[in-house]
């Protein structure tokens, strides 16, 4: 029959589906309230259509064709976006369930009973008192698009029944007829069936599809929990994993609200879909089921060539974006629980906010996205026909062009082409589809080895390196490797050895790169991610080529290995509001899902922090940062970390009597004076400015629980080493202080005052947590300790003491140059400066500064307090003396070095201390 509208009008009324419902419920369509369908209009429409007389499942078949026909107006002739149409099914659907839901549980109740829940303790809160004959919980779960609120108007609805545990009912009003939890549930979906999916002569409300429960169609309709919780540790395969990541409790709405029972399923469910580790894994798991999809719409194409153009599952369709966002939620979803969300378009805006892809390709995505799924619903407005391929018809693909804002077909057809094309040229890089380009050479996903024995690669390969991976062909660990797993390894070892002969990496940094694998076989995915991100693998070599140090840091945290898949790693600098937003996200995330105990945030600090660390030692070997630059990074995030740490204590702390804390935390020494290296201790003291009578026993609870948490191990490592000797009165004073007390110890003001060398300290002190009130008194103590009158022959006396004490301390072999230790080196110089501010800061302002060694001695020289070019030359051989052993301790190499190879920097510094504390 022809359409009533004509052709190239976008009025709804084309649609032969739109033309039906009208007919046939004329006098019903008046009764869904004007404006997108919600919750609440749909059901006041089922409550009116009820009372008309209408069955309760024959008016849900109803209010669908209304709905329908609503969304297709809203969307064909008003342009509504996308979520009208998405959130007005779904809502629709959860109406339907619940309603369902309430249906068959009053006539299985009435036959058998209710069941009764196991008596064993309730898997979560909120925990219901204690009662034998308490209900048991149950919950339908939608997958997919339902689950994501994303459902398309001829949807069918995916869902996994689920229960408490085991049980029976109990009975019905004679206490007869009593079955297993297992088979009133049974019932209740074969129930719901009935009631929803069941086609009569108003139709059906939804198809309904329960393959993706456990064990799929040969499964029970219904999993307890527990036999879910089974089923994912013995069974689950990874596909399952991108399933379950959109699965939403969605009816019964009492177990579905954010206060009910559906809570007890996430502890189950998000470990399964959420590894603790970056999983690339996942990687072949979608390949392969991305691989399945693709050669069953060939088979369904096959004859068939108008059904190519299926805008769901041909190439750059709506299923390819989805994967594309999926893979990197599940890969990385585990350690950062902000990419964690159900919706595609919400998702794309966490991966690149959290710079998974370039802001200008997740736009490119997103509006593929939404042309794709409105193309969609265009599609299957026409007939109410569950498909997703292009009609053939002339006048249909008109009608949809007009409804798309084109003003013909061919215009709409090159729009629906470019917009297929950026989604599959983006998901072909990210699933290896382009592997040869951006890999050329052997070993390359897609490239299969010479062999995936690695006895038959040791002739290809240098002898160091083959020496290495040759006590590998019969080793445990590689032996006991899946035949998947063996073959990858063989791809990094050829790969490797072609970089090598190629001149690309050094066949040292492919031993340590073997030294580092090693231990960490049994985890597949590092050998995973190596194979999909050649640039990681290239970048790793380069990296652990460079130096010692940053091989043993990794061989610790090996899972920081993922930030060099980064694109910003070499681009970017240490960025502390992004490091707190991110934290925050990541801790807020994990709060929604009731996971942010004590342990899991321990753990998020100290990821967050090792990256950071290895970002900044990456662009460290890479020559990119100079050792100023370096040691301003670091500083910048331990004054971070500390600020954090302390945030998340004190909200956690029982006994704290304010919501925000009155404190500060003074950073001395290399924290101090910016000057932290890779793996340095935090010099620091803690004080407070609370007059509360409980204050010291709150604060010291406080600063006891940020030790602990900076300190103490998981398994994720440590922060840092804690050393606050140089509080008040050292390790015998008391941990933390009251600011006034700090304050007049500092300057002499009592019988308990510190000594010369607090005051040394003091020269290189900041505020590096609290106000800009306390930080500004802090300020006010410093300057004052430091310009205070001075007997300049004692302090030099004194300093030089402490200094021959330090010469002692610290002998040398033979005649090495020791380059922090021996006289001319980098001590002598921070004791000049520290004599130059105590002695003259008074009558020069600009030696008051924390402003670093290098920039004090040439304010000095600028002042006059040292003879020209003194300054600038002990300043230029400090920097060359810190760079030589900041490169010693990045090679795990002596700092006592041939003193003919700093003969310059010793006689400049020597010519510093002569002049300033002469001898």
């Amino acid at each position: 029959m022809m359409s009533s509208a004509p052709v190239g009008s976008a009025d709804a009324a084309y649609s032969r589906f739109v033309q039906r419902v009208r007919r046939r419920y004329a006098d019903e369509l008046a009764l869904l309230p004007d404006g997108a369908p919600t919750a609440q209009s749909l059901q006041q429409t089922w409550q009116a259509l009820c009372a008309r007389g209408y069955a309760p499942a024959a008016a849900l078949r109803v209010l669908r064709h209304l709905t329908l026909e609503r969304l297709a107006v809203l969307d064909c002739e008003h342009q509504a976006p996308l979520e009208v149409v998405t959130h007005g099914v779904t809502a629709l659907a959860e109406l339907a369930l619940d309603a369902a839901a309430q249906l068959a549980c009053a006539e299985l109740d009435a036959l058998h009973g209710a069941p009764r829940a196991p008596q064993d303790e309730p898997p979560g809160p909120p925990a219901p008192p204690p009662d034998p004959d308490r209900r048991c919980a149950w919950w339908i779960v939608g997958m997919g698009k339902l689950g994501a609120r994303e459902l398309n108007v001829s949807s069918d609805i995916d869902l996994i029944y689920v229960y408490e545990g085991e049980g029976e009912t109990a009975g019905n009003t004679e206490g007869r007829n009593r079955i297993s939890n297992h088979e009133y549930f049974a019932k209740i979906v074969k129930r719901m069936h009935a009631l929803l999916a069941d086609v009569t002569e108003h139709g059906q409300v939804f198809r309904i599809d329960l393959a993706l429960r456990p064990n799929g169609n040969s499964g029970p309709p219904a999993v307890s929990l527990g036999a879910l919780e089974d089923y994912f540790q013995v069974q689950g395969r990874e596909w399952e994993r991108f399933a379950w990541l959109k699965s939403r409790v969605v009816a019964p709405a009492e177990s579905a609200r954010r206060d009910g029972t559906g809570a007890w399923l996430r502890p189950v469910v998000l470990p399964f879909v959420f590894r603790r580790y970056l999983d690339y894994s996942v990687f072949e798991a979608l390949r392969r089921l991305h691989r399945q999809i693709r050669e069953h719409a060939a088979r369904r194409a096959a004859g068939h060539p108008e059904r190519a153009h299926d805008v769901k599952l041909s190439r750059g369709g709506i299923r390819e974006i989805e994967f594309i966002v999926q893979l990197l939620q599940v890969v990385r979803g585990g350690q950062f629980p902000e990419l964690r969300t159900r919706p595609t378009l919400q998702a794309l805006q966490r991966i690149t906010r959290a710079g998974l892809m370039p802001p200008d390709k997740a736009q490119q995505l997103a509006e593929a996205y939404v042309f794709l799924r409105r193309v969609e619903h265009r599609i299957q407005y026409l007939d109410d026909q569950q498909t997703h391929v292009l009609p053939t018809r002339d006048d249909d693909l008109a009608w949809i062009a007009v409804t798309m804002g084109f003003a013909d077909t061919p215009a709409f057809l090159r729009a629906l082409d470019a917009h297929r094309e950026v989604v599959a040229q983006e998901f072909d890089t990210l699933l290896g589809g382009d592997a040869a380009a951006s890999c050329p050479g052997k070993g390359c996903n897609g490239h299969t080895p010479a062999a995936d024995d690695l006895q038959a690669l040791l002739p290809t390969l240098p002898p160091g390196f083959a020496q290495r991976v040759a006590a590998w062909c019969d080793h445990p660990r590689v032996l006991a490797l899946r035949d998947e797993a063996r073959l990858r390894l063989a791809r990094l070892v050829e790969r490797t050895g072609a970089w090598i002969e190629a001149g690309r990496v050094s066949e040292t940094a492919a031993v340590r790169l073997a030294d580092w694998i090693e231990p960490l076989l049994r985890r597949e995915s590092y050998l995973a991610l190596l194979q999909e991100r050649p640039a990681v693998h290239e970048r790793l070599l380069r990296v652990l080529g460079a130096a010692r140090w940053p091989a043993r840091y990794l061989m610790r945290h090996p899972g920081v290995i993922d930030e060099l898949a980064s694109r910003e790693l070499y681009e970017e600098r240490f960025d502390r509001a992004t490091f707190l937003a991110e934290l925050e996200a990541r801790r807020w995330s994990l709060h929604k899902t009731g996971e942010d105990d004590d342990e899991t945030l321990l753990d998020l600090l100290r990821r967050a922090h090792h990256a950071e660390v290895f970002r900044t030692l990456a662009r460290d070997v890479e020559g990119l940062l100079t050792v100023e630059q370096v040691a301003d990074d670091l500083s910048a995030l331990a004054d971070a970390v500390l600020h954090v740490t302390g945030l998340w204590c004190w909200q956690r702390l029982k006994n704290r009597h304010v919501e925000a804390p009155r404190h500060a935390i003074i950073g001395y020494g290399k924290l101090g004076g910016k000057e932290l290296g890779y793996g340095s201790d935090l010099d620091l003291v803690f004080v407070y400015d609370d007059d509360d009578e409980r204050a010291p026993e709150v604060y010291a609870a406080f600063v006891r629980k940020l030790i602990n948490w900076l300190t103490v191990k998981t398994g994720e490592g440590d922060l840092y080493e804690i050393d606050t000797a140089l509080r008040p009165n050292g390790n015998s004073g008391l941990l933390v202080t009251s600011f006034r007390a700090y304050a007049d110890y500092q300057q002499n003001r009592g019988s308990n005052t510190a000594w010369t060398w607090e005051h040394q300290a003091m020269t290189r002190a900041r505020c590096v947590v609290g106000d800009e009130a306390l930080r500004a008194r802090f300020d006010a103590v410093r300057e004052a300790v430091i310009t205070a009158p001075r007997d300049r022959q004692a302090l030099a006396g004194e300093i030089r003491a402490m200094r021959q004490r330090l010469y002692d301390a610290h002998p040398v072999r033979g005649e090495r140059f020791d380059l922090k230790h021996s006289p001319g080196g980098m001590i002598d110089v921070e004791f000049a400066v520290q004599y130059l501010v105590l002695a003259h800061s008074a009558e020069h302002p600009a030696l008051r500064d924390n402003a670093g060694n290098i920039a004090l001695l040439q304010r000095a020289e600028s002042a006059g307090l040292l003879p020209a070019g003194v300054g600038h030359a002990a300043a230029d051989a400090y920097r060359r003396l810190r760079a030589l052993q900041h490169r010693a301790r990045l090679d795990e190499a002596s700092t006592q070095i041939d003193p003919a190879d700093v003969t310059a920097e010793r006689q400049a510094v020597l010519a510093l201390w002569q002049h300033v504390l002469g001898g």
